[in-house]
């Protein structure tokens, strides 16, 4: 019959089986988060559990504690309400639980001693802090005694006692002498761990009057001083402080020698009790003379080397950080010539309760399951204690969703308004822990916490991460899609790792775009894009050569770059390290570094490096500079470093079975150091004339033995190593045999698995050529069924297949296998297990149905297959689903297959189908499969998910087509996820941190435009558009109107369009038209100069400008320098052409007959005046040359223009 305790272990066992425990959600320290989360109080700082405080200090006990919304702070003295209120020395901080107790007012520190404990509480539970038990530190006077002197013979032991006021904590003691010197402590003389003075056996010379113990006492840091003790010895002869010396310290007198006894222990044996961590002492003080020595040792095993010390000269055995297996009998020794004792030390270790498992906080989404866990030990074992908001959780409400067992409490189905805080209290005679875990059940949304649109650059080749950081409660399911399209990334190239993180294995071109990551749960969907670019490496194709120049030459560093057209790159020079200043004398141009008139300065070592924003190249010469030839002939020391030559004189001594010494002489190290020296070998039976290492050795080594392989016929050569490169191979050394041996290794990779229903491939990876060991070999290979008993059946084979034919079908085997040579069988293999062949399974799943469809999840059931029919190893339930069609009238959809997985052996299995669009027709089938083959399909199953709300709009785009306007554009969801009711417009104004008021605006679902009229230009807008079915809002598309000063968002207007712009062009057309209208009607009634009259009103209002510009000199120079004198009066009009618009002509400076020819001018038919267009005689040619065309009334305006 089972007692209670055991129906209570099988219960906890059985429910441990049958768990299905979603794992707790980790909820990330991001401000945002942390900002929006509701949690229950946590105690972050209190105060310690033996809290001594100094009686002059106010009195300070620390309760810190975080929460949303943040705790209120209570506190019990003495397990009763400590009310602050009423008590005017004791105040509380503000947003904190901490307690300040002062008494400048008066009060005794002693009145507030007791235990204390504090409570932070909010809406969602209350936290607990320790039992903080608060003391005053005491430091008691001396009691006031007569000592009468102390009278001991000489050579007698004798002890002193200390006995010190209890103090809090206990005082530090120590002896002195009226002089403030401490009394000198050895081997014969020691202060006890009580504090009193052992004398092993007295001398004439320990006669003083003043050994005097003192107590320290730590927190008030006084010390107390005991009366002094006077110490008369009494002698048989005088004594004379001349006649001591450390041989013969009784100066030649007599004294009787006695055997060892023990002053402290007492008796032959004792027992002590230590607390587990803590420090052991163990002491023991022996008297006689002479005087013993002490030795210890451990009865049943031997010291802990490491954690023990002697202390006190020998006297004292102490161990740090005792554990359980420090207990046991310790034997002291007390050893003379005249004899030894002994005293035994029973140890016994106890243990205040530690913890095995800490209860840790929970954060759960509703319907999770969980478990808080509260494992402790102790010596004696800990009593387990839960608590729930700091009530026994005994007298608290049941609940179905939690059961407690034991050290256990175990949650299922959780719901909102169960969060609570839960202490865990262990404890024992030794003392006690306690823990406070919350369990905080949060339903958030899915949110992304990284930062948005964020662009990834990375080489081309490389390994990528694109981070995603997610969080929601659900944990929301997380996809990954490259530029809006397909399914989700994973597999391939593609690696989803749980955080959100994208790995691309291998980022190549074609790996450039857009990549969406999408978190999903039942509560919404939130998302975040990552451009990624990739670029070719940053690299150097003509590196700086090493080069030697002359003082006084010109010295050329080669540095030419390869790098992505789109990354900008910097080309930094260093010289030995440090940045390289150019100053006036070196040159750095794209390619190359120039160092012109080379000096002992420049020698050194120059790196070239090539930087972009992602990657870096770099390569170095070093420059050697040279004395002229003429001045220093002998220049090789002053040459560069380079390779070292091969070594030499191969030579192979000692040889043993399976190794060698060989023996080189080194090369020339040509300037650099040898560092390492490379032996390689070659053999000729497997892989003749193929070098391969053998081993590498210090560069101070020339001679070395060699560890070979048996059976193989080798030679050697040495590669000598420095800083400049490896030196040519040394010439082979004679060849040297090895003989043969047995296998030494195990053929590796053993396995067996069926390629056919009835039969077992029994493969192995064969030995390695240098693994031989010797001629002939072959495999000794080993097999029996794995559950009849049966005896070993074997066979021998030189190959690394062994079929066995005629099997049952999926049956396990034991296998193992040994190498065999001519020299005999190597070592037998560990015994694998493999598997016969698999079939097709016989059964199929039945009964497949769904339950609790929502928008993208169905919750799936079916009756499982025996597993017997298997066939084979069960892998999974493979479920193959479609979408058929969708809901939506006229969406077309596509049909390909999807398979999903469920691993269980319940014996009703179920499971959960997500990723499902919403508002769709779906189709499904179940088969079991092995690792082979699939079973025939269950039946097919319809079903039909509910309709959710929509995508994202394809495309949402701001259009600022004016200053006064914005044109919003956006197209439909590629999937509605339901019927389109319309369209949802929300939009606020934004002032850098500073956002309005939200404003919403909606749309018939077949409005794909709006225009948006600005209030005030300058105005910032942000907009939200999502799509709407039945079910709500879809997701959100934000958009940012551009910025009044940046126009680069304002679509291109032609200027031509603007009516501005139209008027200005009619209003200067219709000037000109009067003008020409003007001019015409003039000219009809006969005008004297034609178009003279009608223009030069109009052009002297034209030159009237030009003519108030003064002439620049600099500007009227020619290239040559000379002045240029053509003022811009050589562009006038004639003056003598100036007409009013009414005709009166005005009367000319100059006489119309100095135009002419002769004194008569010439006249044209119409009365014009032939002269305007001659040449005036006495004046320079170039005076009054002015075309007819500048008083044209159209080159005017376009002068104008």
């Amino acid at each position: 019959m089972l007692g209670q305790g055991g129906h209570v272990a099988l219960a906890l066992v059985s429910l441990l089986l049958l768990w299905h425990k979603a794992a707790p959600i980790e909820v990330p320290q991001d401000p945002k988060i942390q900002q929006d989360l509701k949690q229950p109080p946590t105690i972050v700082v209190q105060s310690v559990k033996d809290y001594i405080v100094d009686p002059r200090d106010n009195i300070i006990i620390e309760c810190e504690a975080k929460g949303n919304p943040g705790p209120t702070f209570s506190w019990r003295r003495n397990g009763k309400f400590f009310n602050i209120a009423k008590d005017p020395r004791v105040t509380m901080r503000k947003r904190s639980g901490t307690l300040e107790i002062g008494f400048r007012s008066g009060g005794r520190p002693e009145d507030y001693e007791g235990e204390y404990q504090c409570f932070a509480s909010n809406d969602f539970g209350v936290a607990l802090s320790n039992k903080i038990l608060l003391r005053v530190s005491k430091a008691p006077l001396w009691p006031k005694e007569v000592l009468e002197p102390v009278v001991v013979t000489e050579g007698s032991p004798l002890i002193l006692p200390c006995n010190p006021p209890p103090g809090l904590p206990p005082p530090f003691t120590f002896w002195m002498n009226s002089a403030m010197n401490p009394i000198p402590q050895d081997k014969r003389v020691s202060m006890g761990l009580n504090g009193d003075l052992y004398f092993s056996n007295v001398l004439a010379k320990d006669a003083h009057t003043d050994y005097s113990c003192n107590a320290r006492f730590l927190f008030t840091h006084t010390i107390q001083q005991k009366n002094p003790f006077t110490l008369k010895v009494l002698t048989t002869e005088p004594y004379n402080d001349t006649s001591y010396n450390a041989t013969d310290p009784y100066g030649g007198r007599k004294v009787a020698e006695t055997t060892p006894t023990f002053l402290s222990p007492s008796g032959s044996e004792s027992s002590k009790m230590v607390l587990r961590d803590e420090q052991l002492l163990l002491e023991c003080i022996a008297a006689g003379l002479p005087t013993p020595t002490i030795k210890w040792f451990k009865k049943g095993g031997d010291l802990p080397g490491r954690k023990v010390k002697f202390e006190n000269y020998n006297k004292t055995l102490k161990i740090i950080n005792v554990s359980e297996e420090d207990a046991g009998e310790y034997v002291c020794m007390a050893n003379s010539h005249l004899g030894s004792i002994r005293h035994s030390i029973f140890v016994q270790v106890k243990a205040a309760p530690y913890w095995l498992d800490k209860p840790t906080n929970l954060v759960l989404a509703p319907d999770e399951n969980g478990r808080l866990v509260c494992r402790a030990n102790g010596n004696p074992k800990p009593n387990i204690q839960w608590l729930i908001n700091g009530q026994p959780i005994d007298s608290s409400p049941p609940s179905l969703s939690r059961q407690v067992l034991g050290d256990t409490i175990i949650f299922r189905s959780v719901q909102m308004g169960s969060s609570a805080v839960y202490q865990c209290n262990a404890s024992n005679q030794h003392g006690y822990l306690l823990a406070n875990a919350f369990v905080s059940v949060l339903d958030m949304p899915p949110r992304m916490l990284g930062p948005k649109n964020q662009l990834i650059k990375v080489i081309e080749n490389n390994r990528t991460f694109l981070d995603c950081p997610f969080f929601g409660s659900p944990l929301p399911e997380l996809r990954w899609f490259k530029n809006g399209q397909g399914s989700g990334l994973d597999g391939g190239q593609y690696r989803v790792y749980i955080n959100g993180t994208l790995e691309i294995k291998r980022a190549r071109v074609e790996d450039e775009g857009t990549y969406t990551c999408v978190a999903n749960s039942i509560l919404g969907t939130a998302e975040n894009q990552v451009r990624l670019e990739v670029k070719e490496p940053t690299g150097i194709v003509r590196a700086p050569e090493h080069q030697t120049a002359i003082r006084g030459s010109t010295a050329r560093f080669d540095c030419k770059v390869k790098s992505d057209p789109s990354l900008p790159i910097t080309v930094a020079w260093t010289k030995d390290d440090k940045p390289l200043y150019l100053g006036w004398r070196l040159r750095k141009d794209e390619d190359s570094l120039t160092i012109p008139n080379v000096n002992e300065g420049d020698e050194g070592t120059y790196t070239c490096t090539v930087k972009s924003e992602i990657d870096q190249d770099s390569a170095s010469a070093r420059l050697t500079v040279l004395e002229e030839a003429s001045l220093n002939p002998s220049v090789s020391s002053a040459l560069p470093p380079d390779r070292p030559d091969p070594p030499m004189d191969l030579d192979l001594s000692d040889p043993a079975a399976r190794s060698v010494r060989l023996t080189w002489i080194p090369g020339n190290d040509h300037r650099s150091t040898i560092t390492q020296f490379l032996v390689q070998f070659e053999e000729d039976r497997w892989e003749p004339g193929r070098w391969q290492d053998l081993s590498t050795y210090p560069g101070d080594l020339n001679s070395v033995i060699l560890q070979l392989a048996p059976f193989v016929n080798y030679q050697f050569r040495v590669i000598a190593i420095n800083a400049v490169g490896q030196s040519q191979p040394s010439a082979p050394s004679p060849r040297y045999k090895t003989s043969g041996a047995a296998p030494d290794a195990i053929p590796r990779g053993l396995r067996g698995w069926g390629s056919k229903k009835d039969n077992m491939e029994i493969t192995w990876e064969p030995l390695l050529d240098l693994e031989r060991n010797g001629p002939n070999l072959h495999y000794n290979v080993w097999w029996r069924r794995k559950d009849l008993g049966e005896e070993w059946s074997n066979m021998t084979t030189v190959g690394s297949k062994h079929v066995i034919h005629n099997t049952e079908t999926y049956v396990p085997y034991e296998i193992k296998i040994q190498a065999r040579n001519e020299f005999g069988p190597g070592p037998e293999s560990n015994v694998v297990i493999g598997y016969s062949g698999e079939d097709k399974p016989t059964d199929a799943p039945t009964d497949l149905r769904v339950s609790k469809v929502d928008n993208t999840k169905a919750n799936i059931h079916w009756k499982p297959v025996d597993l017997n029919s298997l066939q084979g190893e069960f892998k999974e339930y493979r479920l193959y689903y479609w979408r058929e069609s969708s809901l939506v009238p006229g969406l077309v959809v596509s049909k390909k297959k999807k398979t999903t997985g469920f691993y269980s052996t319940m014996a009703e299995p179920s499971g959960i189908l997500s990723d499902l669009v919403p508002y769709s027709k779906y189709k499904m089938f179940m088969v079991v499969a092995n690792n082979r083959f699939e079973s025939p399909p269950s039946n097919t199953v319809e079903f039909t998910t509910k309709e959710g709300v929509p995508d994202a709009p394809r495309f949402f785009r701001i259009n600022r087509r004016n200053f006064d306007t914005i044109h919003l554009e956006w197209d439909k969801p590629l999937e509605p996820n339901g019927i389109l009711i319309g369209y949802q417009l929300r939009y606020q104004t934004v002032n850098g941190s500073r956002v309005g008021r939200l404003q919403v605006e909606t749309f018939l679902p077949n409005v794909t435009e709006f225009t948006f009229r600005l209030p005030d230009r300058s105005t910032r807008y942000k907009f939200y558009l999502s799509a709407l079915t039945q079910v709500g809002a879809g997701e959100v598309f934000a958009e940012e109107s551009p910025h009044f000063a940046n126009e680069a968002y304002i679509d291109q207007v032609d200027i031509a369009t603007q009516g501005w712009f139209i008027g200005l062009m009619c209003a200067i057309a219709l000037i000109i038209l009067i003008l020409l209208i003007v001019c015409f009607i003039k000219r009809s009634r006969g005008g004297k100069y034609p178009g003279g009259g009608c223009m030069t009103g109009f052009e002297k209002y034209l030159v009237r400008d030009k003519k108030d510009l003064p002439l620049d000199p600099v500007d009227q120079k020619d290239q040559e320098g000379s002045f240029d004198y053509h003022s811009d009066e050589d562009n006038k009009p004639l003056q003598g052409s100036q007409t009013s618009l009414d005709g009166n002509v005005k009367e000319s400076d100059d006489s119309l007959v100095d135009y002419g020819e002769g004194g008569d001018g010439q006249f044209n038919e119409d009365g014009s005046f032939i002269g305007q267009y001659t040449v005036k005689k006495d004046k320079d040619e170039t005076e009054g040359n002015e075309s007819s065309e500048a008083t044209s009334p159209v080159n005017a305006i376009y002068s104008l223009a």
